[in-house]
């Protein structure tokens, strides 16, 4: 095989299931069924996959392999991470305002001041919403909230992405009281 030029995680390989070969498959499609929509799949080392069978298991998806023919050679599968190539996936299955993570990471980042807060480094989605990981030269990772307050526009073509920096979390907007103050003066304790 060679080296694909854009990969994408597709799935991950876990145990074995029964004795003829089928492993257990975590995959990272909307439908767990739908890995079997984008034909070979590809290991980091090159091995090419092909799904002869590919069927339901709750979590995650049961899939039998061509070659893979008994539990000894799924049990050498796991833990293999499969691709495919970014031109693999479909994109007029998108609607106009969905993305492919993939195509996210390294958009460059600023606000309509055009400062600049570094680039998308990667996307997480921990279950309370999306978040975008940020990272500027010399300085920490930082994660904002992929959402329409946050992102105004993204610019695929033009390798930018717009925020609000205020409700991004980027920048304070200067409303909020100190910690610890209601407000008013610091009051006396009347020796307490």
């Amino acid at each position: 095989m060679s080296k694909l030029e854009n990969p994408i995680l597709m799935a991950v390989i876990g145990a074995a299931q029964g004795l003829r070969g089928e492993v257990r498959v975590k995959t990272f499609t909307e439908d767990p069924l739908g890995l079997g929509d984008y034909g070979f799949l590809y290991a980091a080392d090159g091995r090419k996959f092909e799904i002869l069978e590919i069927r339901d298991g709750k979590t995650v998806a049961i899939v039998r392999f061509r070659g893979i023919n008994d539990r000894n050679a799924a049990e050498a599968l796991n833990g293999t991470e499969l691709f495919v190539d970014r031109d693999a996936l479909p994109d007029d299955d998108l609607d106009e305002d969905e993305f492919y993570y993939a195509d996210l990471e390294g958009l460059e980042v600023y606000d309509v001041e055009n400062n600049h807060y570094g680039a998308v480094t990667a996307v997480y989605d921990f279950g309370a919403g999306d978040l975008l990981e940020l990272k500027g030269p010399g300085k920490r990772p930082v994660l904002i909230p992929f959402s329409e307050a946050a992102v105004l526009e993204i610019d695929l073509e033009g390798g930018r992405l717009l925020v609000d920096p205020i409700a991004a979390g980027l920048k304070d907007d200067g409303e909020e009281k100190p910690y610890g103050n209601a407000g008013g003066k610091p009051r006396p304790n009347n020796g307490r």
